[in-house]
């Protein structure tokens, strides 16, 4: 979690009390129109009981913030930004959309005016705060399966119909140890009989004593051929004010001893070359690389040493934008697994076609993309970060399903809006 000066505070509680002013003031005419008396002094008097505890609950948060265990901080931290989102969002679209609505009344008769004005400005406020308890109390922990089939001229046959289960951005401080949560997760992952689990970064939000209680879990995923994972931009501890070097060095050799405690083979730039008979694929890991101001500790060089004579090439790397900027057309990887956006836990998916915030920072930012014979898939994370909620843009677990034939049983896999494998001659 990042640290934000007492002056980025106290901005945003200004801005938090301008909304909430222009908001009542809106309110106000509305109550007083609409409203007895008595229920609109109630009203009052609860908006802003609700809107100055907020405020000083955030600044008080501040102040006392390093004597709290770190523990509770997280929660109470999280708590406060839920309630911030909930309460700022609704009310900024309300008074924009009553303002706009007033600007345009002298379209509309006075009486026509009394009524229209009130009832849109108040959906307008209601419906997305609905929409935001929706997001944090229902879809946050909705863990949504997505399967994909891809086709693979070069799979080696022994590898066909390979069975790989990807998991990503789990950030585990953010579960506050609510251990059942991620258990019937990873009992749906168990459930899809995978051949291989990659795991694509970002275990923790930042410290080792995150990992607390979650080692039965880990150690319970099953994959045939084995558990993979790298590390994501959280894991290093970059966002955290460490007594020392020696202290964040620490913190990250306990992250991967958990690993190693659970089964799994951390890649920090290296390669796995599995075998089947004669037939091999190479299992490619590199550490954290990303645009600043992000950190690029990822060496792709040093990562397919042992990759290079396999003819088939699986890479695990946690920014998406890795892809784009090393990988795609400049190597004979064929699949690229990233995570790292979270979709920025909002969207709109209609069929085929999704948008999201996270289209506006990130070129790949969810779900299957291509260029030529390579593919990247971008894993939309299991946890979250920041704000405790997701806004159709569910939790995930994607099942990939290789192969180097597909029936008309197969789900095909779909790309701007078209399946795959009519975009994909020579490929399907």
């Amino acid at each position: 979690m990042r640290r934000y000066s007492f002056f980025t505070i106290v901005l945003l509680c200004l801005v938090l009390l301008l909304v909430d002013t222009l908001s009542y003031f809106w309110l106000q005419k509305i109550t007083t129109l609409h409203l007895s008396p008595g229920i609109k002094k109630t009203i009052d008097i609860l908006f802003w009981f609700f809107s100055i505890g907020l405020i000083s609950a955030i600044l008080t948060l501040k102040i006392r913030l390093d004597s709290i265990s770190a523990l509770r901080r997280q929660r109470i931290v999280s708590s406060l930004y839920g309630l911030t989102v909930a309460s700022f969002v609704p009310k900024l679209i309300f008074v924009l959309t009553i303002s706009l609505l007033t600007l345009l009344h002298v379209v509309f008769s006075e009486t026509v005016s009394k009524i229209l004005v009130p009832v849109i400005g108040l959906l307008s406020g209601f419906i997305p705060f609905f929409v935001i308890l929706y997001a944090i109390f229902v879809s946050l922990y909705r863990f949504r399966v997505h399967h994909v089939n891809l086709l693979f001229k070069n799979l080696p046959e022994e590898f066909d119909g390979l069975r790989i289960v990807q998991i990503s951005d789990i950030h585990l401080g953010s579960f506050n140890r609510k251990y059942q949560i991620l258990e019937r997760a990873f009992e749906k992952i168990n459930a899809l009989k995978p051949d291989y689990i990659f795991f694509t970064g970002d275990l923790v939000n930042n410290y080792a004593w995150e990992l607390e209680g979650w080692e039965r879990l880990f150690l319970n995923l099953k994959a045939r051929r084995g558990k993979f994972a790298i590390l994501g931009n959280h894991d290093y501890g970059d966002y955290s004010d460490w007594p020392s070097e020696e202290k964040k060095e620490e913190n990250l050799k306990l992250i991967k001893e958990f690993y190693t405690a659970t089964n799994f083979t951390l890649l920090l730039n290296e390669s796995r070359v599995d075998r089947i008979g004669d037939d091999q694929i190479a299992i490619i890991g590199v550490e954290n690389w990303g645009k600043p101001p992000f950190r690029q500790y990822g060496d792709l060089t040093q990562a397919m040493q042992l990759a290079i004579h396999s003819p088939f090439k699986i890479l695990l790397s946690h920014d998406p934008t890795h892809w784009a900027e090393e990988v795609a057309a400049k190597t004979k990887i064929d699949l690229t697994l990233s995570g790292h956006t979270h979709g920025m836990q909002a969207g709109i998916q209609l069929k085929s076609k999704q948008w999201s915030p996270a289209k506006l920072k990130y070129k790949h930012w969810a779900g299957l993309y291509r260029d030529g014979e390579q593919y990247l898939y971008v894993n939309r994370g299991m946890g979250w970060i920041g704000f405790p909620g997701r806004i159709g843009m569910r939790p995930e677990i994607t099942l990939l399903k290789l192969k180097t034939v597909l029936t008309t049983k197969d789900r095909l896999p779909v790309l701007d809006g078209n399946p795959l494998i009519k975009q994909a001659p020579g490929i399907a």
